[in-house]
């Protein structure tokens, strides 16, 4: 059996969200609902505990309170295994009155707390990535190879390397430059991450450089030493590229799945991708499953319906209309003649009886509603006969109970279109 005991886990929540507002309004980046009944967070605690890796922190300073209750719901780890999933929010101390500053600087203001449990291995992940990896693998390799500092990289054409922190190696392996969001004239200059003749890893033309995935293994005594003398806030920009010659920094590549979720446009997209059957990436695996909050719902119920390409969760009511490349989330209620067409719908919170107060629209989507790329966050209500297809094709807008963003019509979660609004 593999051995991660040894291994404590540190989920980063991330800063304020602002590129995936409004999901972020009310909420924490990990916990946004994604793929009809899973959070975010679910995807990394879910590879921890597939991996034995049983010490889970989150790091947490916006909106934390929905984070709080689906971790305290979902997560109720063996008592007499030692094991938790733990949230800490940033807080302010007589020695530091500040919030978290970047992600090396929030793992830096929580050590006092994750330090305090035995550990020979730090593994540090982001709480808004799509993927899925084999942490145990990672952290095994980490060991094999020696290494101080192991880095998850994925190969990137030139294109996606402007937005992210490439790495340049030598014939070996190591990492010996990393330079974050790197224009294109200077990724010209560079050419490629491996050098030529390299055999430690296969590469390709169309996928030249070698980009970080924010996801690290530290050797715990080198982590706790760069936070005390480093003065960085990130660890992309100040303490990676620091420990380059002072630590054995290693790759370790990846060549799954792999979204970064942190914006509407690609949050948008992974959904979207999941209703597909050749999609690259499931929820659903036999050995490895993504974990959520149980809620023993009923089967969906789907008179005169017609699905097609689209993924529905559990306890909908989906009465004569027709859904199209879309996702659907738990509890949603759609009503006669409408029609959704590349479009996610976050689903609802509980089921609304009687009649909706101050006559607002009922839960869900009311009769001959229609949309076309469009995000319907949770306990939204919309009004019968609203189209909602971005008719302007706007890039950016704010409008009455609705906000446009890359192109996507989103409405918040609670949020009302009135009977026949066209957008």
């Amino acid at each position: 059996m593999r051995q991660t005991s040894d291994t404590v886990a540190i989920i980063l929540g991330g800063g304020q969200g602002s590129r995936l507002f409004p999901l972020t309004a009310t909420r924490s980046k990990p916990a946004v609902p994604i793929g009809g009944k899973y959070r975010l967070i679910d995807i990394p605690i879910s590879g921890c505990l597939h991996a034995d890796i049983r010490r889970i922190f989150v790091l947490t300073q916006f909106n934390s309170a929905s984070l709080n209750r689906h971790i305290s719901g979902t997560y109720r780890l063996d008592r007499f295994s030692g094991g938790f999933v733990e949230i800490l929010a940033a807080e302010q101390t007589p020695d530091n009155p500040n919030w978290y500053q970047g992600t090396a600087d929030a793992v830096r203001k929580a050590a006092r707390h994750f330090s305090q449990h035995s550990a020979e291995y730090d593994l540090i992940l982001a709480g808004d990535h799509l993927y899925r990896m084999d942490y145990a693998e990672l952290v095994s390799e980490h060991k094999r190879s020696g290494a101080e500092i192991t880095i998850c990289s994925q190969p990137v054409d030139i294109e996606t390397a402007t937005q992210m922190g490439i790495f340049r190696f030598d014939e070996e392996g190591n990492i010996i430059a990393f330079e974050e969001k790197p224009k294109p004239a200077r990724l010209e200059q560079i050419g490629r991450s491996i050098p030529p003749g390299s055999s430690f890893a296969e590469h390709s033309d169309a996928t030249p450089f070698m980009a970080s995935m924010g996801v690290y293994v530290f050797t715990r005594r080198v982590l706790l030493d760069m936070l005390e003398h480093e003065a960085g806030h990130d660890f992309g920009r100040s303490l990676i590229p620091s420990a380059l010659g002072r630590y054995k920094v290693r790759p370790y590549l990846f060549r799954g799945y792999w979204a970064d979720v942190g914006t509407i446009e690609s949050f948008y997209q992974a959904n979207i991708m999941l209703g597909r059957l050749d999609a690259p990436f499931h929820f659903w695996d036999r050995e490895r499953p993504i974990y959520t909050h149980l809620r023993h719902l009923p089967g969906s119920l789907m008179p005169e319906a017609r699905i097609r390409d689209s993924l529905v969760s559990e306890g909908c009511y989906l009465a004569g209309c027709e859904v199209d490349g879309s996702i659907v989330g738990v509890r949603m209620c759609v009503r006669e003649g409408s029609r959704i067409a590349r479009s996610v719908l976050l689903g609802a919170d509980f089921y609304e009886y009687g009649l909706p107060p101050d006559h607002s629209p009922g839960l869900g989507l009311g009769r001959n509603v229609v949309l076309d790329r469009v995000i319907i966050d949770k306990n939204a209500r919309i009004g019968d006969h609203a189209r909602l297809v971005n008719e302007q094709n706007l890039e950016s807008a704010d409008g009455d109970g609705y906000y446009i963003r890359g192109g996507i019509i989103v409405v918040p979660k609670g949020g009302i279109i009135r009977p026949g609004t066209v957008v």
